[in-house]
């Protein structure tokens, strides 16, 4: 018979049951709260939250962020299976995934395209978890709609591919760097605006920007001040290294990054590559300065013009006289040295002024047999006076070169434009100046240029020992204006008229140059072959007379006086006027009185080409020669259509006036 409970043992067990129920029913809240606070988050979770049968692939639950998310009712929740909200492409996935939890395996956070209920595709992050529900396995799954983060990172996408784009097909270059002076990052314009290959090895290759970037170190400083001041820099012009070593015009616009400290964090701008302006600007400032150059030439040669005109008309009484002195003075008079000297220097003086008016082409030349060996030892002697004694003049002149037909101011004006050329090359260094005359015979293999015939020619040679030139330098050489000399050393139109006197000729020149070996011209003009150089020296023609009457007119007196006593010594009867108006009347008074007239152009009242006009009406067809010291409105052939027979400067020589005067009368 079992024993009865005590009280005591039936007062505990009653406090077990208590205490039992109590703790049941606490556990009983604690579960009701949490399901409470789990059914809050659940319906407030701005999050979708889905509960998935992982067998049936069926929706038991949704709460309403996830409803909304997806467009359905709760109620129509219950109707659609994982099918209904994924596309098919993204259903294998979602199977793995449930295969994966049947077996206890986490799934991590991924991204899904969803489906819309009205048939739009969204992309979410998903995250799910394992539940097990009524004895059933499910899932968990936690939605997040992506698509305005999608839209967000599309349109950044998109934002960078443009920048991207501007940034690696800008015409500019452009370039990020550090304050320190290394490229942070370039683009391709820029690279290929240095000649590098491609942006990265721009950027590994110049660790130093101020010495691999910048030509000058002083621009480098510049910059970066204006930088340090102004925060930002525009159109910077310098010149840059290229990868080769060559240089080339930038213009750069640069700003300044800064960190959020205020501290210069980096530089950012764009480079312009100006070569092609900087060469352009430098060739107009070239062709401003020859043009100012070409003015003062003219106003020079216009000078030249008054000049020549009075001193011609100084040297024509002394050139006349001496002449005359020296046809009457004995053989054996000890005055006959000093007698010729003064006309052998006035004739001098008035090549001189003819080598002037020729220069500030004033006067057209008068081509004539001549040899050249005179010409060129007197070049060298005037270039002698001019040049250091640091520089040595060599010379070798063969005696025997044969004749040419040249104009002797011509001549003259190249071998000063070559030895000066020379003298230039070796001025600060010193050095030899070899020139040298011969005659050479070229063939037809021989020949320079296309233009020349064989033959006989005289090769003037000028050689110096000087800085020399490279093939670039000697390709551009005869190319009128170009020089390498300073603005006052040179107007470059030297070599150019070498040149074209030379071609003109039908001869050649040829240039041989290495830097630091100097320089040599080779001038080819070809020998007359009609004539000998025998002939030629020895010639004289004798001086011819006459006995015309001839009225001379010239407002200088001892011009006048001088020509009158000329003429008379040559035979002729002489009528003399001072006056333009004078002669008229003397000829209006006895047109038929004279047989020449010979005039002076400037005259005041009435200048001599208008006199020949009144005294031709007067009487038509009388030989006139008109005389000048130099005009600039006049020249022979405009005297000889105006009916004038002929047209002299002054000073004139005996021989040469009365060989003129001899060819009107003796014509007319």
């Amino acid at each position: 018979m079992t024993e009865k409970p005590t009280y005591e043992e039936l007062e505990q067990k009653i406090q077990e049951l208590e205490k039992a129920e109590s703790e049941r029913r606490r556990a009983e809240d604690e579960l009701q709260m949490s399901e409470e606070k789990f059914r809050v988050l659940f319906k407030k979770s701005i999050h979708g939250i889905l509960i998935v049968d992982i067998e049936t692939r069926r929706l038991p639950y949704a709460n309403p962020a996830f409803c909304r998310m997806f467009g359905y009712s709760e109620t129509e929740m219950l109707q659609i299976g994982v099918e209904d909200i994924h596309p098919k492409g993204a259903l294998d996935y979602i199977l793995s995934v449930f295969s994966r939890q049947k077996q206890g395996k986490k799934a991590g956070a991924t991204e899904l395209p969803c489906i819309h209920k009205d048939g739009t595709i969204f992309n979410a992050d998903i995250a799910a978890t394992n539940i097990v529900i009524n004895h059933r396995k499910c899932v968990v799954g936690f939605f997040i709609d992506i698509t305005e983060r999608k839209r967000a990172e599309e349109a950044l996408r998109e934002s960078e591919e443009r920048y991207r784009s501007i940034f690696e097909n800008a015409v500019e270059g452009l370039f990020q760097s550090t304050p320190e002076g290394r490229f942070i990052s370039v683009n391709p314009s820029f690279a290929r605006m240095l000649g590098y290959a491609s942006p990265e090895e721009l950027v590994s290759s110049i660790s130093d920007i101020a010495k691999q970037y910048y030509v000058n170190n002083e621009d480098r400083q510049r910059y970066k001040q204006l930088l340090q001041i102004a925060g930002v820099v525009e159109n910077f012009e310098f010149k840059a290294k290229c990868r080769d070593g060559s240089h080339i015009w930038v213009s750069n616009s640069t700003r300044v990054i800064y960190d959020q400290d205020g501290n210069i964090a980096r530089y950012e701008g764009y480079v312009t590559d100006i070569t092609a302006r900087k060469r352009a600007e430098e060739e107009n400032t070239r062709l401003e300065a020859h043009y100012r150059q070409a003015q003062k030439m003219e106003s020079i040669g216009t000078l030249a013009g008054g000049i020549a005109h009075d001193f011609n008309n100084i040297l024509f009484p002394i050139v006349g006289y001496s002449e005359m002195l020296l046809e009457d003075i004995p053989e054996d008079s000890p005055y006959r040295d000093s007698l010729k000297n003064i006309y052998t220097s006035a004739l001098r003086a008035k090549s001189l002024v003819k080598q002037i008016l020729t220069f500030s082409r004033q006067e057209s030349g008068e081509l004539m047999l001549i040899k050249m060996q005179p010409i060129v030892k007197e070049a060298l002697k005037l270039i002698r006076s001019t040049i250091p004694t640091t520089i040595e003049i060599q010379q070798d002149i063969s005696p025997d070169c044969g004749v040419i037909k040249a104009d002797p101011t011509q001549i003259h004006q190249i071998v000063m434009n070559l030895t000066t050329n020379a003298y230039h090359a070796m001025e600060e260094t010193g050095g030899e100046l070899k020139v040298s005359l011969k005659g050479v015979e070229l063939g037809a293999l021989d020949l320079i240029t296309p233009d020349m015939a064989p033959g006989v020619y005289a090769c003037l040679t000028v050689a110096d020992t000087g800085v020399g030139m490279d093939k670039n330098l000697t390709d551009k050489i005869f190319d009128p204006f170009f020089t390498t000399k300073a603005i006052s050393k040179g107007t470059g139109m030297g070599l150019s008229l070498v040149h074209g006197i030379v071609t003109a000729m039908g001869g050649a020149i040829q240039v041989y140059s290495e830097p630091g070996k100097g320089t040599e011209f080779h001038v080819y003009l070809p020998v007359e072959k009609s004539l000998s150089e025998k002939q030629v020296t020895n010639s004289k023609t004798q001086i011819q007379g006459g006995s015309e009457h001839i009225l001379i007119v010239d407002d200088e007196e001892a011009i006048l006086t001088m020509e009158k006593r000329m003429l008379e010594q040559l035979g002729y009867k002489v009528t003399k006027r001072f006056s333009s108006l004078e002669a008229l009347e003397a000829f209006r008074d006895s047109p038929d009185k004279f047989d020449l007239v010979i005039t002076d152009m400037a005259m005041p009242n009435m200048p001599g080409d208008k006199l020949s006009v009144e005294l031709t009406k007067l009487r038509p067809g009388i030989p006139i020669l008109l005389c000048t010291g130099f005009s600039e409105t006049m020249s022979e052939e405009k005297a000889v259509s105006k009916g004038i027979k002929g047209f002299l400067l002054k000073p004139i020589v005996m021989m040469d006036l009365a060989q003129k005067i001899r060819e009107i009368l003796d014509e007319n």
